[in-house]
């Protein structure tokens, strides 16, 4: 199948309520991962708000990417490495470009929590140059983008799903490999239907965390603790950690 370029979304000064109903289609659409998005899920408040100026398009995706819709589909249900990397490409359009990259957001969500991971890609630099206050978030992979590296490229296609596939149907990560290890994958394009048929990933992976302070079963000898945890129950054991008051020292995968 061919991979197409959407024209981006701008929302004129007007705010004519038909341009206001397209891009607030087009917000569910890219932030929410291509859901189907029943009314009571809608944010109504914030939908109002958007249209009578009160917030722009970038405060209109800030609270799509904050709300209970994302984080049951995406924080909550998703291995970390899956969480971030859609992140990556449902707010900035791209994938991660390195390791680095992939391992700081994981740690800023560790340690400042949920909302001030969304809040570090809306408020950067390279969401205001790429769309500023009033473009929805697009999906960039069909173009090399200027001083990106060549396997950028191909990861960004990598996350691609299709204009039928549904973010959601992968709990796991699609790049922790390669990215671990600084390799391109080759580019693999949905198939017809546009699903990517389902790998090995992070889900099925085994990670060791390491915890300092932790307040389980209490009273402890030691202050430092290892848990090893499957892959698709990474987020809840890191709230579970946080809520008894533990620091996250490091993640790392074992299997």
């Amino acid at each position: 199948m061919s991979v197409i370029l959407e024209t981006p979304l701008e929302l004129s000064p007007s705010r004519n309520p038909d341009e206001v109903a397209i891009v607030i289609r087009g917000v569910y659409k890219q932030v929410l991962g291509n859901p189907h998005v029943m009314d009571s899920e809608r944010l109504v408040s914030a939908e109002s708000r958007l249209g009578n100026g009160e917030l722009s398009v970038r405060d209109f995706v800030r609270a799509v990417a904050k709300s209970e819709f994302y984080r049951r589909r995406y924080f909550q249900s998703c291995a970390p490495y899956r969480f971030v990397e859609l992140n990556f490409k449902h707010l900035l359009g791209r994938a991660p470009q390195d390791q680095g990259e992939l391992s700081c957001h994981i740690r800023l969500c560790i340690e400042q929590g949920y909302e001030a991971e969304i809040d570090s890609y809306l408020d950067s630099d390279e969401y205001q140059q790429k769309f500023g206050d009033n473009i929805v978030p697009y999906y960039q992979g069909i173009q090399s983008q200027v001083g990106s590296k060549q396997v950028g490229y191909n990861r960004t296609l990598s996350l691609y799903q299709g204009y039928a596939g549904v973010d959601s149907a992968f709990k796991g990560s699609r790049l922790v490999d390669e990215v671990a290890s600084n390799r391109g994958g080759k580019i693999v394009l949905p198939r017809k239907g546009g699903r990517l048929s389902i790998s090995q990933d992070a889900t099925v992976k085994t990670f060791k965390i390491l915890v300092k302070g932790s307040k389980f079963d209490s009273p402890r000898r030691i202050s430092t603790t290892e848990y090893l945890v499957p892959g698709d129950r990474m987020s809840p054991q890191i709230q579970r950690i946080h809520r008894a008051g533990g620091k996250i020292v490091s993640i790392t995968e074992v299997a």
